[in-house]
């Protein structure tokens, strides 16, 4: 299976399948001296992973990250400090259960990539879906969390990256009651608490239908100064979305104000400028923090759309790999919103995306 690694500078590769006996990651070019802990990835694993409440899955997974290599600590470091080396990331799995999966081995469940993982490669894995699993994504956040260190040991501790979920089906928040405080209060990291109670109910009557829903997911990167990108091949936005698509059922990525500029006025979605304390100061953020490819020194906001999960109760039409008609229900431990788990993974993917521009800056303009 080919490209299973992304990024120029800070590079990342994932490995491993979701009924396999481990999953990891490597990183390659993150810059010596950054401060890194197992309790860092942890903490950020931790944010990701199965079974913390109802509303995902029941999947038992401690996700303990172990940190294998890239590092080095002595009485002359505070603490252990990236090499410059490979770091390796592994993450054993514990809690996989095949047999969830032998009655549709041989049957394609309409929505997922059972039928193109055939197509392609002659041959699937059919215990939780192998390299197309959600499960993939722990390695992921734990790239990031990488990343995440390295960001704040070339910008500072003011920088920061968040997520949250801002609709659910046809759900959507309320930007009045946004509050980025409201996230850690709710199983959904919803900043509108009075949505959160909305969601809370219809998330309950999906999973008890054993139905499922999608959401859209925002992601926030503040204190990041302008000038990373490139005008053509390399376009910020471009690669944030790249990344962003790249996550296990995305379907749409938007900057800024995306697909809704297109009913803008030219005056209406011109970010207008002004000075203010000496540097400049845009009136307003249409433009998602990036003009041009490049960043503006705004904050980055994109957002990407997740489908429904895949696997329901309900009885679906499909066909097997042998070209027989049939029906197909998935039974198992699955996500009635895979979006609400998918926030920190778009929250590590644009840290990675952000790490490898801020490398691919310093190489070009030495700073």
């Amino acid at each position: 299976m080919s490209v299973n690694t992304f990024g120029r500078m800070f590079r990342v590769t994932t490995w491993g399948e979701s009924h396999g006996p481990a999953i990891g990651c490597i990183v390659d070019g993150c810059p010596p001296g950054v401060r890194l802990t197992e309790a860092a990835i942890q903490a950020a694993l931790d944010k990701r992973k199965p079974g913390t409440s109802k509303y995902v899955t029941q999947r038992r997974e401690p996700d303990k990250a172990r940190l294998l290599s890239g590092v080095f600590e002595d009485d002359r470091t505070d603490g252990p400090r990236t090499t410059g080396a490979p770091v390796s990331i592994l993450i054993e799995n514990v809690d996989q259960r095949s047999k969830d999966y032998v009655d549709i081995r041989d049957k394609y469940r309409p929505g997922h990539a059972d039928f193109t993982y055939d197509a392609k490669y002659g041959l699937r894995d059919y215990r939780g879906g192998g390299r197309s699993s959600a499960r993939e994504t722990a390695a992921r956040v734990a790239a990031g969390a990488v990343a995440e260190a390295a960001l704040k040991f070339l910008y500072g501790e003011t920088v920061s990256i968040r997520g949250c979920l801002v609709q659910m089906g046809p759900h959507k928040i309320d930007r009045a009651r946004f509050d980025w405080a409201e996230i850690e209060k709710n199983p959904f990291w919803c900043p509108d608490a009075q949505t959160a109670k909305e969601w809370e109910e219809a998330l309950e009557a999906a999973r008890k239908a054993g139905s499922s829903l999608g959401a859209v997911v925002e992601v926030v990167a503040s204190g990041f100064p302008a000038g990373l990108g490139a005008p053509v091949y390399a376009k910020l936005d471009a690669d944030i979305a790249f990344a962003l698509m790249s996550i296990n059922a995305a379907k749409a990525v938007e900057i800024g104000a995306g697909m809704a500029a297109a009913a803008l006025t030219g005056e209406e979605n011109a970010d207008e400028i002004r000075m203010r304390d000496g540097r400049p100061h845009f009136l307003s953020n249409n433009a998602g923090g990036i003009l041009g490819g490049i960043s503006t020194g705004q904050d980055i906001v994109a957002r990407f759309a997740v489908k429904p999960t895949s696997s329901i109760l309900t009885p679906r039409r499909t066909i097997d790999r042998f070209g027989q008609e049939t029906e197909i229900v998935t039974k198992g431990r699955h996500d009635p919103c895979v979006g609400v788990r998918a926030v920190p993974v778009g929250v590590a993917m644009l840290a990675c995306v952000l790490a490898d521009h801020a490398l691919l800056h310093r190489g070009q303009c030495g700073a």
